[in-house]
């Protein structure tokens, strides 16, 4: 019986098959179709810009135009374009500078572990001082530099 059952199972029914080959033509016939349609609703319309171009200049930078340099260390000491400054010397020298220069600019930034706290000092510093252009770096800078 065993013998009967196997040869009866083998030659009456065909396996069923999936055919890929003609779901992949499909597939892509969609795609390209979709492709086409939404190039088809977005036009895309320019106005010609005439760009600056840079150039190089040989002269260097004027010192009145860099920015002040106020970094705060992680130990809370401040840091004048590379001088050690008290904290009670900021305002004064803030007040000087802005008297001083007619385009004041403060570039305040920090090494890579200062505390928020003294931070926020040196910026409501600047402000108190009436410098109206102030940056603040997020970058890291060793200290001192």
């Amino acid at each position: 019986m065993a013998g009967g059952g196997s040869a009866a199972s083998s030659s009456g029914k065909k396996k069923a098959r999936i055919e890929i080959i003609p779901l992949i033509d499909v597939v892509f016939f969609l795609l390209a179709t979709f492709v086409l349609f939404i190039l088809s609703l977005d036009r895309i319309s320019s106005l010609p810009i005439n760009l600056p171009v840079a150039t190089k200049t040989d002269t260097p930078p004027n010192p009145d135009d860099l920015p002040v340099v106020l970094q705060v260390s992680d130990a809370g000491t401040l840091y004048w374009n590379k001088e050690i400054i008290s904290t009670a010397e900021v305002a004064p020298r803030l007040f000087q500078y802005k008297q001083s220069n007619a385009n004041p600019r403060v570039l305040i930034t920090g090494d890579d572990k200062a505390k928020f706290g003294p931070t926020i000092t040196a910026l409501d510093e600047v402000r108190k001082a009436g410098i109206k252009q102030v940056s603040i770096e997020t970058t890291y800078r060793p200290t001192g530099r």
